[in-house]
């Protein structure tokens, strides 16, 4: 089915099945709704729901195929198809967001850094760190969708219209800032602090 026909929640879930199925040991065959709802701490009924719009591989009293499973996922999340992302900001965050690598396991290849006080290459992965005036050139040649922003939030409106200006259709927000975009452009906003102290009070009510 179409990404796009499927409701959000599902799609965010999707990621979290993925997850678990790449983990589980080679000799696992199959694998049942019921399994992954109790191993995932989510509901069976919900579950069953999620995996109907992406398979149609389910047996009575067999369950899923798990390599059919997987695969059924990542075409659902176009996960063949690889995303280039750029990270601007290489401060301590923005470094390990741009040396880490399960990313590419999600479809998304991170090629680039930008910083004001460029490294060269990054330490761990050796991936370029460039400066910032290369970030327009860099995302034209090579056709970024991604714009990963960890600068401070001064900064990041700036940045923001220098990716969009470029055709990148999809900024990850880590600057404490609301940004301004065309409607074409998806921007998902990450708020340490904000998830921290959620988590804070949820932890005060237990």
């Amino acid at each position: 089915m179409d990404a796009n026909m499927i409701p959000k929640r599902t799609l965010k879930r999707l990621p979290i099945y993925l997850h678990y199925l790449r983990s589980l040991p080679e000799e696992v065959a199959h694998i049942s709704a019921t399994t992954m709802a109790k191993n995932l701490e989510l509901g069976d009924v919900q579950v069953r729901k999620d995996l109907a719009f992406v398979s149609k591989t389910g047996r009575q009293k067999i369950g899923h195929s798990k390599q059919m499973l997987i695969e059924d996922i990542e075409k659902c999340l176009h996960l063949n198809n690889q995303t280039g992302a750029v990270v601007v900001g290489v401060g301590n965050l923005g470094q390990a967001l741009l040396e880490y690598g399960g990313f590419s396991k999600f479809g998304i290849h991170v090629l680039a850094g930008f910083d004001i006080e460029p490294l060269g290459k990054s330490l761990k992965t050796e991936k370029p760190v460039c400066a910032m005036n290369r970030l327009r050139a860099f995302c034209n040649t090579y056709a970024v969708g991604i714009g990963i922003i960890t600068v401070p939030a001064d900064s990041a409106q700036a940045v923001c219209d220098v990716l969009v200006d470029c055709g990148v259709k999809a900024i990850w927000n880590f600057a404490p800032v609301q940004l301004k975009v065309p409607e074409d452009v998806v921007v998902h906003n990450e708020n340490l602090a904000v998830s921290l102290t959620l988590l804070r009070m949820d932890f005060l009510k237990m």
